[in-house]
């Protein structure tokens, strides 16, 4: 079995049994090929079957020396590790180098999170005379509404907003769908983008069911979308490093602050784990700034500065 067929048939195992997104198989298959490319370059080993624990060593301080950071190579091991789960489903092999690796250690790390104030200065930025401002303040009111990843949002089906329920169907991970409420003022925002944007679009054919176009009438990429929120951002003078994910961030945070049940939080966001939903109970900071100034004596009401 040599790195190309190998890698082959896991990319057509990635698409048809685990339905994943374009970018994951991506991701996953320029992790194969970093571990072939270097298991050849470096000791001509003809194929995954014959790399050995120390190669995987090796290989992992390669990419320390690269500049490739902790987190970066932990999520490079996930995709290997998941390269030898299918050798071992598809063709029965035993060989598993990854095995007894541990990935590295990683910081705990809070997500970027955008006040209610600052994101209303960011989509505040926006100019309404253009059909394009129209549309971004459309997309970028149902991105915070309804807590979308960028993927679930250039990929959102005109067919699938439900405007009388209030409801989005969206596509996520592993093409699982849910439904997302979607608040009355990114639902009246889409349909301004709709009546006066989109229904006058030359329409490319393949994406007459997407809901955000381009100005050449086609889906538009995620690449876009973080161009239009860092250009907006930068104008807002918002010195915080953001990308279409701080949009999502936030609203889990608001959520949470707001007092919802996290359970439903992690149902909007689509999350499999209530774990990787608990992080935003770690940013409720007004609920923990009210606890200081009530709980510690340097805190206490009626201390006064002397100057």
């Amino acid at each position: 079995m040599n790195w190309e067929a190998a890698l082959k048939g896991y990319i057509a195992y990635l698409k048809l049994e685990r339905s994943g997104s374009p970018n994951t198989v991506e991701a996953y298959k320029q992790d194969v090929k970093k571990l072939g490319g270097f298991s050849l370059l470096t000791d001509l080993k003809p194929g995954p079957t014959d790399v050995t624990s120390t190669d995987i060593k090796l290989f992992l301080k390669n990419l320390n020396e690269m500049g490739f950071s902790a987190r970066s190579q932990a999520r490079i091991l996930s995709g290997l590790k998941g390269f030898y789960k299918y050798l071992k489903l598809e063709y029965g092999t035993d060989v598993n180098p990854l095995e007894l690796i541990d990935s590295p250690k990683l910081g705990h790390k809070l997500p970027v999170v955008l006040s209610v104030q600052e994101i209303d200065a960011l989509i505040g930025c926006i100019d309404l005379s253009k059909d394009e401002g129209i549309r971004n303040k459309a997309m970028l009111e149902t991105l915070y509404s309804c807590g979308l990843r960028v993927s679930e949002l250039v990929d959102l089906r005109l067919s699938k907003v439900f405007f009388e329920d209030a409801y989005v169907r969206v596509v996520g991970k592993g093409s699982k769908e849910r439904l997302v409420p979607t608040g009355k003022v990114a639902l009246q925002h889409i349909i301004t983008y709709i009546q006066s944007v989109r229904n006058h679009m030359d329409i490319k054919p393949g994406n007459e069911d997407i809901l955000f176009l381009n100005r050449r009438g086609s889906k538009l990429t995620r690449v876009m979308i973080f161009t239009i929120i860092r250009q907006l951002a930068a104008e807002a003078r918002i010195k915080k490093t953001i990308s279409p994910h701080t949009f999502r961030h936030s609203f889990a945070t608001h959520m949470v602050e707001g007092g919802a049940d996290l359970r439903a939080v992690q149902q909007m966001l689509g999350h499999e784990s209530i774990t990787t939903t608990e992080i935003y109970t770690h940013l409720d900071r007004e609920f923990l700034r009210q606890e200081i100034i009530s709980h510690h004596p340097r805190y206490m009401s009626g201390s006064k500065f002397d100057y």
